[in-house]
C-alpha cells in the first residue's frame, strides 16, 4: 500500500480559497438566473421591482404559514407532554387500588350534576392562601403520534378529576394551557388529600422540561398583562392569579415547582417590582394596586418572601440614595417613580407585619446584606430630606423601625 500525501500547509490554503471562490460564484451565478427568470416572467405593467416585491411578499406569507404550523403543533405536543404527566401522577394508585377509583368517578358524577366553576372554589380564600394550601423539526410527526398515543391509552385515568371551566378572551388564550394544567394538578393534590387518591407527585421531579415550561408560560403572561392592563380585569386573569398562588404555597406542591422554577420566579418578582416604578400612566394606581396585592401574595410563601424583601430593599436603598444625590446638588427627580415608589414601601410593610404575626421572624431574609445597606446611612438620609421630602422620610422611617424591631426580637 502506497503513503498517502499529507497535503502541506500552502496546498491546503490554497484548496479552502479555491473552495470559498466556487462558492461565491455560485452564488452570483444563481443570482444572475434568479433575475433573469424573474425578468422573462414579468407581467406586462409592471417593473421588475414591482414584481420582484410581489414575489417576495408571496415567499414570506408562505414561511409564515409554515412558522404558524409548527408553532401549532409544539403548543398541541406540549400540552399533551402536561397531560401524560398527569396521567403518570394517577395512573400508578389507580392500578393498584380500583375502590379508590370508583370513589373518585362517583365524585366526578356528582359534580357533573352540580357543577361548580372553578373561581367559586377559591371564593373562600379570596387568593388569601397559606402553606396548606429542542424541539426538532424532522422529528415533530412522530414525536406527536407518539404522546397522542400514549395519552389516548392512558386518559381514562385522569378522568378522575372534575372537569373545570375555562372562559378567556383571544389575548388570553396564551394561558389557557398552563392554568389548565395547575388546576387540574391542584385538583389531583385536593382529592389525595381527602384520602380518595394517593398521587405520585414524585413524577414532577422527572419531567422538569414540562413543569418549568408551563410555569413560564404562565409568569410570562401574567407579566404581559401587568404591563399593560385592561379593567375590569376578567374573571380568567383573576383564576390565573389564584392558581399561581395556590401553586407556590401548597405545603407538598411548592416543594417540587420551586426547585425547578424559583429563578423564574424571581425573576418574575423583579419584573412585576420595575412595572411599579416605571408605570407613567395617568390613572395608573388602580394598576399598582394589582400589582402589589399579587406580590403581597407571593411574599406570603416563605421562601419567595426572602427574595422578594432583598428585592424591595435594594430598589428602596437605591432610590434614596438616588434622591439624597438630588438634595445635594438641588437637582430634578423623577416625580413619577417617587410616586410609584410608595408602593414599595406598603408592600414591604405588609410583609414585615405578616412575618411578625406569623412568627416566622428568624426565617426572615431582612437581616442579611441587604438589610445592612439599607440600616446603614437611612438615618442620616431621613434627617437631610424630612424637611423637603416629609411623606418619604416617614415611610423610610416606619421601615427601618420595623427591621429594627424584628432584629430585636431576634437576639
Amino acid at each position: 500500500m502506497e503513503p498517502r500525501c499529507i497535503p502541506q500547509s500552502g496546498e491546503l490554503a490554497a484548496e479552502v480559497k479555491g473552495r470559498r471562490e466556487n462558492k461565491i460564484w455560485y452564488l452570483k451565478i444563481s443570482k444572475l438566473a434568479l433575475a433573469f427568470a424573474i425578468i422573462r416572467s414579468k407581467p406586462p405593467g409592471k417593473s421588475c421591482k414591482e414584481y420582484t416585491e410581489h414575489l417576495a411578499k408571496i415567499v414570506s406569507e408562505q414561511d409564515f404559514d409554515w412558522k404558524l404550523k409548527v408553532e401549532a403543533l409544539e403548543a398541541e405536543i406540549f400540552r399533551l407532554r402536561q397531560e401524560l404527566l398527569l396521567n403518570k401522577i394517577c395512573q400508578r394508585v389507580c392500578l393498584e387500588n380500583g375502590k379508590q377509583c370508583a370513589s373518585a368517578e362517583t365524585l366526578l358524577d356528582e359534580e357533573c350534576i352540580n357543577p361548580v366553576s372553578y373561581s367559586s372554589q377559591l371564593e373562600d380564600s379570596g387568593c388569601d392562601v397559606s402553606n396548606d394550601y429542542a424541539f426538532n423539526s424532522l422529528g415533530v410527526a412522530s414525536d406527536f403520534q407518539e404522546l397522542e398515543h400514549t395519552v389516548d391509552t392512558s386518559k381514562r385515568w385522569l378522568e378522575i378529576v372534575p372537569p373545570l371551566n375555562l372562559c378567556c378572551a383571544s389575548k388570553e388564550r396564551s394561558l389557557t394551557v398552563p392554568v389548565q394544567f395547575f388546576q387540574h394538578l391542584l385538583e389531583i393534590r385536593k382529592l389525595s388529600e381527602g384520602g380518595m387518591l394517593q398521587a405520585d407527585f414524585t413524577e414532577l421531579e422527572n419531567d422538569s422540561f414540562t413543569v418549568y415550561n408551563s410555569v413560564s408560560q404562565l409568569l410570562d403572561g401574567l407579566t404581559v398583562f401587568y404591563s399593560s392592563p385592561k379593567f375590569p380585569v376578567s374573571s380568567f386573569l383573576t383564576d390565573a392569579v389564584c392558581v399561581l398562588i395556590r401553586l407556590v404555597t401548597d405545603a407538598k406542591l411548592s416543594n417540587h415547582v420551586l426547585k425547578k422554577c424559583f429563578r423564574k420566579l424571581e425573576e418574575f418578582m423583579k419584573n412585576l417590582i420595575q412595572i411599579i416604578l416605571r408605570n407613567s400612566n395617568v390613572n395608573r394606581f388602580q394598576a399598582l394596586d394589582a400589582v402589589s396585592h399579587t406580590l403581597v401574595l407571593l411574599g406570603r410563601n416563605n421562601i419567595l418572601r426572602n427574595s422578594l424583601m432583598s428585592f424591595l430593599l435594594s430598589e428602596l436603598q437605591q432610590f434614596a440614595e438616588q434622591m439624597m444625590q438630588a438634595y445635594q446638588i438641588q437637582a430634578m427627580y423623577d416625580i413619577t417613580q417617587y410616586e410609584n415608589i410608595f408602593s414599595l414601601f406598603m408592600i414591604l410593610e405588609q410583609l414585615l407585619h405578616s412575618e411578625t404575626e406569623e412568627s416566622n421572624i428568624s426565617d426572615s431574609g431582612c437581616d442579611g446584606e441587604e438589610k445592612i445597606k439599607f440600616l446603614k446611612n437611612v438615618d442620616q438620609i431621613i434627617l437631610h430630606l424630612s424637611d423637603e421630602f416629609p411623606l418619604f422620610s416617614l415611610y423610610l422611617w416606619r421601615v427601618s423601625v420595623l427591621l429594627n424591631s424584628a432584629q430585636i426580637q431576634i437576639d
